[in-house]
């Protein structure tokens, strides 16, 4: 049964509509009521059973659940159709047309009282937030996405956590994002709701930051929960995520077939999907695993495909996250310049507040860049930058490398003393990667 609004909203209702259709009240009640009760139920004195509801609905032509709710019948079904038509819209790499549509759709959710479909929107909201680079309207549309199912169960407010977690991740707040996700998967884990979209989705996302906070072990363990998982999730899409995600660990443990193998699985099924955006990201990664193999070619080839695909996307900070990876290949392949004129325009595009990683990487490239111009002292300005940045982050594994190019530089340049503190520093990070500032793992899903 649909839920009913309180008596007095729906005596209101009761006497807007009839005196809109201009019956009495014993036009009305007849031939089964008196005008005297309904004259009670209009006044809200009364809490009108559901056959007398049924009488008065069809006595002035609408649907029982109309005059219940006040929402025209199939109205929440409509919309959650539309919902579908705008996270199809997101897919095709169109996040301002898709924003415009769930701003529609969060009115009329709103207007209507439908608190699901609200929750859903704002979910919506978020990831076209995301894809536009806006983290901070990203992380806000989450909130209030999580505040309206604050009474559902938690695996219902799992998209909504994971979209908050991410948009702390990309704004550079490793840290942070770990906490939620594994927070989130423990609770989940210890209180029995072993959903298995709910946990592949947060096991998924927590791989990235492991990986930039140098916690290998901690990814991999992800990874393996994420494969085991795959098979129990009916989500083709959210599959193809978890293949695209668990690639970034078989590719640090060095087994290049299988992550190509993951990739390959998740661009076919992107492809199938006609997920635009999903499909540039695999693109991406394709890039990355060739990088990580030597095909620098190759690598410059599936990276410009994805740069090109982000950009007509106006995925700005996924765009720009590309080209720092585009323009350390284009380096490596002695088109220095070129790769110097795509890391600036990244500069301008992310900074400390969304994107601090990947604007430290442009910096360390910008200063490996300066070296071999022999520009010692703008080396040194992009390492330092690129230092605070990744501190701020904690990014482990990528400080302990950048401490030992500018301990590299500042002892060429005759500062011992300088280069063995910052050789001390990189060996700090580099003790225990990303286990210094995380607690126990998650608990183990039952797989």
């Amino acid at each position: 049964m649909a839920e009913r609004d309180d008596p007095e909203t729906i005596g209101r209702r009761v006497q807007r509509l009839r005196t809109e259709r201009g019956l009495t009240q014993k036009q009305l009640a007849e031939p089964a009521y008196t005008p005297a009760y309904i004259s009670t139920v209009e006044a809200g004195r009364v809490r009108a059973s559901e056959p007398a509801l049924r009488h008065i609905a069809e006595q002035l032509g609408i649907a029982y659940e109309e005059l219940l709710t006040g929402r025209p019948p199939h109205l929440a079904t409509g919309l959650r159709l539309r919902l579908t038509d705008a996270q199809r819209t997101l897919a095709t790499g169109d996040a301002e047309a898709a924003a415009e549509q769930y701003g529609v759709l969060l009115a009329e959710a709103e207007e209507h009282g439908l608190v699901g479909e609200q929750a859903a929107a704002l979910l919506g909201l978020g990831e076209c937030a995301l894809e536009r680079g806006d983290l901070t309207t990203g992380r806000r549309h989450f909130e209030r996405s999580e505040e309206h199912l604050r009474d559902a169960p938690l695996t219902s407010r799992v998209p909504a956590l994971r979209g908050r977690a991410v948009s702390h991740y990309l704004a550079g707040e490793l840290r942070y994002a770990c906490y939620l996700l594994e927070t989130t998967l423990d609770e989940l884990n210890r209180s029995g709701l072993h959903d298995p979209d709910a946990l592949l989705l947060l096991y998924a996302s927590a791989i990235g930051p492991y990986m930039d906070m140098g916690a290998h072990a901690r990814a991999a363990q992800a990874a393996e929960f994420a494969l085991a998982l795959a098979p129990q999730v009916g989500d083709p899409a959210l599959v193809a995520r978890m293949h695209r995600s668990v690639a970034r660990t078989l590719i640090a443990e060095g087994r290049i077939a299988e992550a190509d193998a993951s990739l390959a699985k998740a661009a076919e099924m992107y492809r199938q999907l006609q997920i635009r955006t999903e499909l540039s990201n695999c693109h991406w990664m394709r890039g990355y695993l060739y990088v990580q193999n030597g095909e620098l070619e190759c690598a410059e080839r599936e990276l410009r495909e994805a740069l090109t695909m982000l950009s007509e996307q106006r995925a700005a900070l996924y765009s720009s996250q590309v080209a720092v990876e585009l323009a350390d290949v284009l380096h490596r392949r002695g088109k220095s310049q070129e790769a110097a004129g795509l890391l600036r325009g990244v500069l301008g595009d992310i900074g400390p507040e969304r994107g601090a990683v990947h604007s430290a990487g442009a910096h360390r490239l910008l200063g490996i860049i300066a070296e071999d111009a022999r520009d010692t002292e703008a080396a040194e300005e992009h390492y330092v930058r690129a230092l605070s940045l990744l501190e701020r982050a904690g990014a482990a594994g990528d400080l302990a490398d950048l401490c030992r190019l500018l301990g590299d530089l500042l002892r060429r340049t005759g500062r011992v003393e300088a280069a063995l503190d910052a050789y001390r520093t990189g060996l700090g990070h580099r003790t225990a990667p990303g286990t210094t500032t995380l607690g126990p793992a998650p608990a183990q899903p039952p797989l």
